[in-house]
């Protein structure tokens, strides 16, 4: 048995399965499903009219100024479409690229400080956790956030270890790169968490001078400044209000585009984020106690209580803000993977999440008798439809496996979640991505094909899906539609259109799911 377990962590801790892993869990169908909304919509228009006009300072969506972010995410994704053209691909590569280093940060990190087995299994973990996958999957900026973050805070603790000058630049060049990706997130942190954590090993004069340390300021600005003194040039004051008093500050007292959450919402959402190694997870919580002894596993505690207590505190909440201080929680699982001993801690989360998939249809059903909305019914009856008996053969498929993993004797409980967490990437990114994303944005491609080809002056009325403008490749700016005006818009707004329109006659050009198009003309008076 234990020579049978040895080549199962030999398999399991080997290169190639980290190779897999990797192209399983960021580039597999990175190109195949179409751009979602808002998110993904909002980025990859702006880069999109960013290389239309030449504009590569002041970021445009559909034609207006777009402040929520800084610059270096539609730079990259620029230079993608440049190479490869507009389309999902280009698009969302610069994030799985930005996830694959993330990743090998991650692994020599912890290579350099435990082991590379150790190395290898954290990575692993990392690259098949939902979220991660998600995000790495996405033409967003959070996976490139997150590679300057983990960067940051693993410089940080070099320098702990050794304090040298080379080391503490990175530390400000990295900050650097991550306020120009995200702003002022990418320095609260790693302020922050260095500052608890130098404070618990009573160095807090050595902190005091790298926080002073001038020539990292230097360095730090030389990175982020120029973009900021150009945006200001170029639109005055317009970004910095927006986005440090509006998309920051205020993300801390109200919420932004609705995503209120309770305070306890990290509490539930952890543990579906990190599916299939909630359980896994879960194991670390008893020995925290113990954990503070060791100088590394404080540091990356601190560095997820942080995350955890400041967005749990903001009125703003979002599931992958968590992200921010998951990288930590990858190391310690995998450092302390033989405590995890309980198949059945091990196993329930991921076999539950398999059985809410397989009865996705009926939740659907059930759904559907609750609303009245247009918009939704016809969402929810697509979903009728793609999720069909082949969805429902790979997704039992799927569980059975999970199922015959959660009892093999000879695997360990944290050996087999690896495997299961293949099986999960294939359902969800081969399975279930393709076919919500069908249901949601297949028909907002569809839409915008058409209104390209029937070339026609186009506007938006009350509806912020902008990858219909991708898919257009034009702007679609959102005014009163007047005769001759193609319209697009969400199918619950079409009663709308004619009460507020009264003079516009409508000629419905295209339907499909949440939304429409409709060709508007002037009413022609009796005579």
């Amino acid at each position: 048995m234990s020579r049978t377990r040895d080549h199962a962590e030999e398999i399991l801790t080997s290169p190639w399965l980290l190779i897999a892993a990797i192209l399983l869990g960021f580039f597999w169908m990175l190109g195949s499903v179409p751009l979602y909304d808002l998110d993904e919509g909002a980025f990859t228009e702006a880069t999109r009219e960013m290389l239309a006009s030449g504009n590569y300072i002041t970021p445009h969506k559909d034609g207006e100024p777009r402040y929520d972010k800084p610059v270096l995410i539609y730079w990259l994704q620029a230079a993608s479409v440049k190479l490869l053209g507009l389309n999902e691909l280009a698009l969302r590569l610069p994030s799985a690229l930005a996830a694959t280093a993330w990743l090998m940060a991650l692994w020599l990190f912890v290579r350099e400080h435990l082991d590379s087995r150790t190395a290898t299994v954290a990575a692993i973990v990392m690259a098949l956790t939902l979220e991660v996958s998600l995000i790495a999957k996405a033409a967003v900026a959070d996976a490139v956030l997150n590679l300057f973050l983990a960067l940051t805070f693993f410089e940080i603790y070099r320098w702990y270890i050794n304090p040298e000058r080379g080391t503490l630049l990175r530390v400000y060049l990295w900050m650097g790169f991550g306020f120009l990706t995200k702003g002022p997130v990418a320095v609260f942190f790693p302020v922050i968490v260095s500052f608890l954590f130098f404070l618990s090993e009573g160095c807090l004069k050595g902190w005091l001078r790298a926080v002073v340390h001038g020539w990292g300021w230097a360095l730090f600005l030389a990175v982020a400044l120029p973009w900021y003194i150009a945006i200001y040039l170029d639109n005055g004051t317009g970004f910095f209000e927006s986005f440090f008093l509006h998309h920051n500050l205020g993300r801390f007292g109200s919420a932004i585009h609705g995503h209120r959450g309770f305070f306890g919402y990290y509490f539930v959402m952890l543990p579906l984020i990190m599916l299939p190694f909630t359980g896994w997870f879960l194991r670390l919580l008893p020995v925290l106690k113990r954990a503070w002894a060791d100088p590394l596993d404080r540091f990356l505690w601190l560095w997820f209580t942080a995350v955890f207590v400041v967005f749990s505190l903001s009125q703003t909440k979002l599931p992958h803000y968590m992200l921010y201080g998951a990288t930590p929680l990858f190391i310690l699982m995998a450092r302390h993977r033989e405590l995890l001993a309980s198949r059945w801690l091990a196993f329930t989360p991921p076999v539950l999440f398999f059985l809410l998939l397989l009865f996705l249809p009926e939740i659907l059903g059930m759904v559907a008798g609750q609303t009245d909305k247009p918009h939704e019914l016809a969402m929810l009856e697509m979903g009728e439809a793609w999720l069909d008996s082949s969805y429902r053969m790979a997704v039992a498929l799927g569980l059975l496996v999970v199922l015959v993993l959660a009892f093999w004797p000879r695997l360990r409980p944290w050996q087999g979640l690896l495997l299961v967490g293949l099986v999960q990437m294939a359902v969800v990114s081969g399975v279930l991505v393709p076919r919500v994303m069908e249901i949601l944005q297949g028909p907002v491609k569809e839409a915008a094909r058409l209104a390209r080809e029937l070339d026609m002056p186009t506007v938006v009325y009350r509806t912020s899906m902008p990858s219909f403008s991708v898919y257009r490749q034009a702007i679609t700016p959102d005014r009163d539609p007047r005769p001759g005006d193609l319209v697009f818009l969400r199918v619950d707004k079409l009663d709308n259109l004619a009460v507020w329109y009264p003079r516009l006659k409508q000629e419905l050009v295209f339907r499909r799911g949440a939304v429409a198009l409709v060709k508007v003309t002037a009413v022609q008076s009796g005579g």
